[in-house]
């Protein structure tokens, strides 16, 4: 659900004195607002154009999807009545047919009323190429969508997709949610709108105002078809300092704090009024090499950086015993992993023996060069997470061991993370080697981070990875709705991406949460937080 996301993992800026200003505040909200300190500031609060998570935690409690996951995983009705499935007919025997029945019960922040022309429209515009969206994965699946009448909607496919519950309006990698036909299809493009910063949702909190730097201000919708929410309100600071934000907790200044650093959390942990949470998560983090820059080409070169980095001390010393050692994309949060695809040892004479038969010799001065072309690959990573910068620090010094120079290159992650059009460093290839944290969606479908085709702007394969007998697997996995089948395709999707090696893969992360005692049903679903917002009390 969500880019790079993040998760992804964004920090940005903090308006001068802001946080005093909230400090002083200090005591929580009789009745209640809850106040959230979040690592990033939001670019946009249009669902349709978000890149990391914390813009996702916005939309996940402005907005709805078709289907959402509960706490525990399992798939439940969001603006759909029910989950269409093949039992209840909702899903066509050929699996070409989709058909949602939705709510009748639902109404827009303005009084207008949700229908099927809603849903139509959302996919038209995900579809429409002048939006900037990062990705069209599974929507481009869809050949005609009819809506029959004012609650039903039916998606013809052109070909079988078996991830598309959990894809088209679900919780995926790029979880879209359904915005407002009456407000936004007059418009040639969603790109630069007033909707973007004063949008109208159906979800359990309504926009008051966005004061740009410094924090996004939510009223609870009384009219939220699941009910009025218990909180009055939301208020979402931006607090690009973990050491600040765990400040404000012990203080009382702040009620929760998202995707917390793994230092701070274990900083936070047996603190006296504070609770933490670790949620599992289907993503992870890596290394990503850029396929098109020499000699990253060199499936030897890759493997050596993969055995020259030393992961375990990742791990250990810089999570803190929060992850776990990653194989490859597909965490332990799926079905679909397989415990068996072996790792990458931490082992400097494979690594060099790697490279000496690639042609990449060590010189006097300790570096690697070969035809007088010194071996050097610039690792970029985003700016404001010190976890980030201790990553990157300590590849650089691995690869230093081995003869590899390593320049560091540090974007604000809005730059990092932006789409192609908008000129994002790693959707437009200006990197050797980049630092990458995912939070994917429920289904364990990745074929947009790695097939042939999903390069940017189609995808997410910003490695531009491509090999014909994983897009094999992975089109088997895609086609077929019998999970057994699924399951040994996506084990050969994972020992393809251990041996052809397109990014170094560091970690499964797990997500990281600091709130107050009195915080009462915050259950993420791993994909994103706002599933139950409405029940959230202080």
């Amino acid at each position: 659900m969500r880019r790079l996301i993040g998760a992804a993992f964004l920090i940005a800026g903090l308006a001068p004195g802001c946080t005093q200003q909230r400090q002083a505040a200090g005591v929580p909200h009789p009745g209640s607002v809850l106040r959230v300190a979040s690592y990033a500031e939001p670019t946009s609060l249009n669902p349709l154009l978000i890149t990391n998570t914390a813009e996702n935690f916005l939309a996940s409690v402005i907005f709805d999807l078709l289907v959402t996951l509960d706490d525990r995983g399992n798939e439940i009705p969001d603006l759909a009545a029910v989950v269409p499935t093949l039992e209840n007919g909702g899903i066509s025997k050929d699996g070409l047919t989709i058909t949602y029945h939705l709510r009748r019960n639902v109404r827009w922040h303005d009084g207008v009323p949700f229908t099927s022309a809603d849903v139509k429209f959302t996919w038209q515009a995900v579809m429409n190429p002048r939006n900037n969206v990062v990705e069209r994965h599974g929507y481009d699946q869809v050949g005609a969508v009819d809506t029959p009448d004012r609650y039903t909607v039916v998606f013809h496919l052109k070909r079988r997709f078996a991830p598309f519950v959990d894809t088209v309006f679900g919780e995926s990698d790029q979880p879209f949610r359904i915005i407002p036909q009456h407000l936004l299809a007059r418009y040639p493009d969603i790109n630069r709108i007033a909707f973007n910063q004063q949008p109208i949702g159906t979800g359990p909190f309504k926009v008051v105002r966005w004061v740009h730097g410094d924090h996004v201000q939510l009223a609870a919708n009384p009219q939220y078809f699941r009910g009025a929410p218990n909180l009055r309100g939301i208020t979402v600071y931006t607090v690009p300092d973990g050491n600040t934000a765990s400040a404000e907790l012990r203080s009382r200044g702040t009620d929760l704090i998202i995707d917390l650093s793994s230092a701070n959390y274990r900083d936070l942990q047996g603190v006296a009024g504070v609770r933490t949470l670790l949620v599992k998560v289907p993503g992870f983090s890596s290394i990503d090499f850029n396929l098109t820059h020499p000699p990253l080409d060199d499936v030897r070169v890759r493997r050596a950086i993969a055995f020259a980095i030393n992961e375990r001390r990742i791990v250990d010393d810089l999570t803190y015993g929060t992850a776990t050692l990653a194989t490859s994309d597909l965490s332990d949060f799926y079905w679909a992993y397989d415990p068996n695809v072996p790792l990458y040892p931490y082992d400097m004479a494979k690594a060099g023996a790697l490279l000496d038969a690639a042609g990449w010799k060590r010189g006097l001065n300790g570096f690697r060069a070969k035809n007088g072309k010194p071996l050097s690959l610039q690792l970029s990573y985003g700016q404001g997470s010190e976890t980030a910068r201790q990553i990157a620090v300590q590849v650089q010094s691995d690869l230093h061991g081995v003869g590899i120079d390593v320049p560091l290159k540090s974007y604000t992650y809005t730059m990092l993370y932006a789409t192609k059009a908008e000129g994002g460093i790693q959707q437009n290839g200006k990197f050797d080697l980049t630092l990458l944290s995912w939070v994917a969606g429920a289904d364990p479908d990745d074929s947009s981070l790695w097939m042939c085709s999903m390069v940017p702007p189609r995808g997410n394969n910003i490695t531009h990875y491509c090999n014909a007998r994983f897009d094999a697997a992975e089109s088997t996995a895609l086609t077929h709705v019998d999970r057994a089948i699924r399951k040994r395709a996506y084990a050969t999707t994972q020992e393809l991406l251990a041996s052809d090696a397109p990014a170094a893969f560091q970690y499964y992360a797990r997500l990281r949460y600091a709130m107050s005692p009195s915080l009462q049903n915050f259950a993420p679903n791993g994909p994103s937080e706002g599933w139950n917002a409405y029940r959230w009390s202080l």
